[in-house]
C-alpha cells in the first residue's frame, strides 16, 4: 500500500517497517484487503495465462498472503517470498495455501531455473531502490533480483510487478536493470489521469517481445471502470526507453 506523506520505504528496512502492527493491518483492514486483492487480480490478468489451466506461480513480496489467496481462488498453485517474518507469520496464521519462504529479493530468487509459469508482485519492487546500509547498491540489488527472476521463469513466461515508483528516474533505474537482465516488456499504467487510482504495472516477458496491453481507463458513462483492448500503442504514460519493445 502507498501511504500519504512519507513513503514507507523511507522509514527503514522493509523487515522492520512491516512489523506485527503492520501485519495486523493486512489481516484486519478491509480497505487494504480490498485494494491488495484487486491489484493481485489485475496482475494475474496481465500475465495472460491459458484459461482454465492451473499454473505454478511465484508471488514476490507475498506479505500476509492476500495476493496468494487470490491466486488460489483462481485455481493456481504458488510460492511466496517475503523479507518480513511478521508478515509471513500472519500468512501462516491465516492458513494460506501457498508455500512460504523468508528471503530478501535483492539477494536473488533461490529456485531452480524454469521453475515457474509466471510471477506477480504487489507493492514490493520499489523497496530495492533504497540503500538501508552502506553495502546496499540499488542498481546491483535490482540486477540481482531481475537476473535471478529471469532464470526461475519458464521461457516465454511473464512477470507482472505492481509498484509505486517515486519518480521517473526511479522507474528508469528499475526498467534499465530489468532490460539488462534479459527481459523485454514495458509499463502498463491504469487510470493515468487519476491521482488516487493510478497504478503502475511492470510487465516483463522472458521470451520474445509481446504486445503490451493498454492500461485501464475510467468510463464516461456512469463512471464505471472498464478494460481497454490489447494493443501495441503506448497509453497514458511514456514507456521508459529501456523497455521499449
Amino acid at each position: 500500500m502507498a501511504c500519504r506523506g512519507r513513503r514507507p520505504e523511507h522509514s527503514g528496512p522493509p523487515e522492520l517497517f512491516y512489523n506485527q502492527n503492520e501485519a495486523r493491518k493486512y489481516v484486519r483492514n478491509s480497505r487494504i484487503i480490498d485494494v491488495q486483492t484487486k491489484m493481485a487480480g489485475r496482475a494475474l490478468e496481465l500475465l495472460c495465462l491459458s484459461e482454465g489451466e492451473p499454473c505454478y506461480l511465484l508471488d514476490i513480496g507475498c506479505g500476509s498472503g492476500l495476493s496468494g489467496d487470490y491466486l488460489s481462488d483462481e485455481g493456481h498453485y504458488w510460492v511466496g517470498i517475503d523479507i518480513s517474518p511478521a508478515m509471513l507469520d500472519a500468512a501462516l496464521d491465516r492458513d494460506t495455501e501457498g508455500d512460504l519462504l523468508l528471503g530478501d529479493m535483492g539477494q536473488g530468487i533461490p529456485f531452480k531455473p524454469g521453475s515457474f509459469d509466471g510471477c506477480i508482485s504487489i507493492s514490493a519492487v520499489q523497496w530495492l531502490c533504497n540503500a538501508n546500509k552502506k553495502s546496499d547498491v540499488p542498481a546491483k540489488r535490482l540486477y540481482c533480483f531481475f537476473s535471478s527472476l529471469y532464470s526461475v521463469l519458464a521461457r516465454g513466461a511473464r512477470a507482472v510487478l505492481q509498484l509505486y515508483p517515486e519518480n521517473a528516474e526511479q522507474l528508469e533505474l528499475i526498467t534499465a536493470q530489468a532490460t539488462k537482465a534479459g527481459f523485454t516488456g514495458g509499463v502498463v499504467v491504469d487510470y493515468p489521469n487519476s491521482a488516487k487510482a493510478k497504478k503502475f504495472y511492470l510487465c516483463l516477458f522472458s521470451g520474445p517481445s509481446s504486445i503490451l496491453p493498454k492500461g485501464l481507463t475510467e468510463c464516461t458513462d456512469g463512471g464505471e471502470e472498464r478494460e481497454s483492448a490489447f494493443t501495441n500503442e503506448r497509453h497514458g504514460e511514456t514507456i521508459p526507453p529501456a523497455l521499449a519493445c
